[in-house]
Order: C-alpha cells, then structure tokens, then sequence
C-alpha cells in the first residue's frame, strides 16, 4: 500500500466502471460517472482514512453520486426501444446453460435495490457486511436483497436449485451462487 491513496485510484477505474454501467446501462454516462466520482475522491482525499478500504470508499462515492444525480433528475429514462441496451458491450457466448443475453435481460428487470446488492455482494465481491455498510442499511437487508435478487432470477431463468449452473461467465457465477457469501 502507498503513502498516498491518490496513487491507487488507477487501479480501480475497471471495477468502477463496471459497477457504473450496471447503475447506469448507458456507457457515456458511466464514464461521466466514474469520471465525477474520482474527482470527488481527489479533491476530498484528505477525508479517507488511510489503513481503511479505498475501493469500498470509491464505491460509496459513484454509488452516491449516482442516487444523487437520479433523485435530481426526477426520473428515470426508460429504454423503451432498446437504444440503450444496444449500445451496451456484451461478452462472447459462453458454452454453459446460461446465455448471458439472457442473464442481461433478467437482471436489468430486477429492483435497484436488488439488483445493487448483488452487483456489490456477487460481481464486485464485496462482504455484505461493506455493501451494507456501502448502502447505509444493515447487514440482514443487504442479504435480503441478494436472495430476493438471485430468488427472482432463478425463477426467470427457470434455474431450479437441484440444476446443475455451468457458467463460465465468473460474473454471471459470481451473482447467481449464494453460497459464495455464507463463508465471508
């Protein structure tokens, strides 16, 4: 770990990134995003704590300027023709049971609350106890949240708990396996 945190935030950008375009489904504005969040880290450096989790804290930064921005918006943009989603990067197709096009379209149905927690708990391989920390609710929502979310996508996936999943998209896994988190 550096004297300076200033000198860590490159290393972050790709995990912001992708936490902003599940937030926003819009790459220019998760670019806009990531890019209003580093400067608010920059300039409030002299509030992070040295020794404590930066990325945590980086997260909670584009996680509150990303409500904050939606609750001044007013709204939310509907993406009723697809443009949006058409402008999002897809992975290959995997070779396992579950087509990510699949994944994406389910996922994106779920609440934002849902849908957050599995980002910060599945995909972003938090704790729940920091995505809870993270959303300023307790330890028990988040993991509320999760199951819900991942209940919520079984079902529109037609997952049965005794299917076998072979993924290997790790983020798809990484959302979607629950047990991932009861050891941490």
């Amino acid at each position: 770990m550096s004297a300076d945190p200033r000198e860590e935030l490159v290393e972050h950008l790709p995990s912001l990134r992708a936490f902003a375009m599940s937030l926003c489904r819009n790459s220019a504005q998760a670019d806009d995003l990531v890019q209003d969040t580093i400067v608010k880290a920059w300039t409030n450096m002299d509030k992070f704590k040295v020794g404590t989790n930066l990325r945590a804290w980086l997260f909670t930064i584009l996680r509150n300027t990303f409500y904050s921005a939606r609750r001044r918006s007013g709204r939310e943009v509907a993406d009723v023709d697809g443009v949006f989603s058409a402008n999002l990067a897809t992975k290959p197709d995997h070779d396992g049971r579950l087509a990510l096009k699949d994944f994406e379209k389910a996922f994106i149905t779920l609440p934002d609350e849902q849908r957050e927690a599995l980002l910060l708990v599945g995909a972003s391989g938090f704790s729940y106890e920091e995505a809870a920390e993270m959303c300023g609710c307790a330890v028990g929502t988040i993991k509320s949240r999760a199951n819900r979310g991942r209940a919520r996508l079984a079902e529109m996936l037609n997952i049965d708990e005794d299917g076998a999943m072979e993924l290997t998209d790790q983020s798809t896994m990484a959302v979607m396996s629950a047990t991932q988190q009861k050891s941490m």
